[in-house]
């Protein structure tokens, strides 16, 4: 229930300090998780003061026990260790201190903190966290390499001095953070974040070195898994040897096996990238040689063509084929136009030996009735009836004398026209 205060009626601190308690006393036994920061043995004393840390945050909480209690685990457990305690929450009035009475503590096993990870494994992969759609690709030759490692550490050395050799000019920006113990997980996240907000740094390397599974756990932490997985900037995970495969190797956008290794992946090698320059240099002096060699001698057997070499000797060819069809087309014209003047003369002289004219020149009239029809027999004129007579000469009119079929037959002319 809250508590109704004012200005004018405020509670005093001890007061506060009571319901705080009374609050913290209803939560009642629970079991805690966390990493042993300070470990505290009093000699003669029948207590144990120590101080349980959550490695992926920057918080800790005091922890009491009696000896008895501790001395079942003291053999395995010292400082730096992962346990589960069942503990009652306590509130300390006089200096508003909270702190646990542990009532038992267990030790976490390798197995079981192997378990967990592969619990918290699947968990990542559903969220595709680790899919390869995800990963981002290493620049070629990153202008700035952000470096999270151990202070003077091998890690750090290792990383330093090989991509030095093999790039002389590479230049880094290292952050120095503790690679193991409680400390580890937030100050690497912060190392990550601070290097991610820098435009100019390319690619950040988590590197450490070898070390025990608990050694390793920092890096397989959920909070830094999904710190790294948030990062815009290309991460390299270069942590311990070959068989050690922390959750960072999984998110990180390159694995590397050894820091060394981060090394060599991140920097090109100067002696190899001049190499293959050389290299391709001779191969494209090599086809550009080629290239010109062919084009040469295609050049070599255009001008060893005729057409080329005598020219005019086509037009010259040209020439005498133009004139013989020339010629050719005169003589077919010519027999074509004397074979049409032949034929000419002989249907002018068909038309002429059968032109109704010739025939008259050779004495012969027509007879034609007004209407313009040819008198053909006697029996078609009538006695007094006029015609036209048409001679070579011209034509005349004449009358019927006498009726067709008469012993005598004389016509009488009337006129004649020329």
């Amino acid at each position: 229930m809250a508590v109704s205060t004012s200005p004018e009626a405020p509670i005093p601190v001890g007061e506060v300090s009571r319901l705080i308690g009374g609050w913290i006393d209803r939560l009642g036994a629970v079991w805690v998780e966390g990493q042993i920061t300070q470990l505290s043995r009093r000699p003669g004393a029948g207590v144990v003061f120590l101080t349980l840390r959550d490695p992926s945050y920057d918080i800790s909480v005091s922890v009491t026990c009696y000896r008895q209690v501790f001395d079942k685990v003291s053999e395995v457990v010292s400082e730096g260790a992962r346990v589960v305690v069942h503990a009652k929450p306590e509130w300390y009035a006089p200096r508003g201190q909270l702190s646990l009475r542990a009532a038992e503590i267990r030790p976490v096993g390798v197995g079981e903190l192997l378990a967990r990870l592969e619990q918290l494994k699947r968990t990542l992969t559903a969220e595709g966290l680790f899919a390869a759609e995800r990963k981002r690709p290493l620049p070629f030759l990153p202008q700035l390499i952000g470096l999270v490692c151990g202070r003077a550490s091998a890690a750090e050395r290792d990383v330093l001095e090989n991509a030095r050799h093999r790039w002389p000019a590479v230049r880094f920006e290292v952050r120095n953070v503790p690679v193991q113990g409680v400390h580890a997980v937030p100050q690497v996240i912060a190392a990550v974040q601070e290097l991610d907000a820098l435009p100019e740094v390319d690619v950040i390397i988590v590197a450490r070195g070898g070390g025990s599974v608990e050694d390793l756990l920092p890096f397989s932490d959920e909070q830094l898994v999904r710190a790294v997985a948030e990062a815009r900037t290309p991460v390299v995970s270069a942590i311990g040897h070959e068989p050690d495969s922390p959750l960072l190797d999984l998110v990180a956008d390159l694995r590397a096996s050894t820091p060394t290794d981060a090394a060599k992946k991140v920097v090109p090698d100067v002696g190899e990238e001049l190499a293959r320059v050389h290299q391709l240099r001779e191969r494209a002096r090599r086809a550009l040689g080629g290239f010109l060699d062919r084009e040469e001698r295609g050049l070599a057997a255009a001008l060893q063509r005729p057409s080329i070499q005598h020219p005019q000797r086509m037009v010259e060819q040209r020439e005498e084929q133009v004139t013989a069809l020339l010629e050719r087309g005169r003589r077919t014209l010519g027999h074509l136009l004397d074979r049409a003047d032949s034929e000419l003369v002989h249907t002018l002289a068909r038309v002429v030996a059968l032109s109704p004219k010739a025939t008259l020149q050779r004495g012969y009239a027509v007879l034609q009735r007004p209407d313009g029809a040819a008198v053909r027999a006697p029996s078609e004129v009538a006695v007094d009836e006029e015609l036209r007579a048409r001679v070579a000469e011209g034509e005349f009119r004449v009358r019927v004398a006498a009726v067709p079929g008469a012993d005598f037959e004389q016509t009488v002319p009337t006129r004649a026209d020329s």
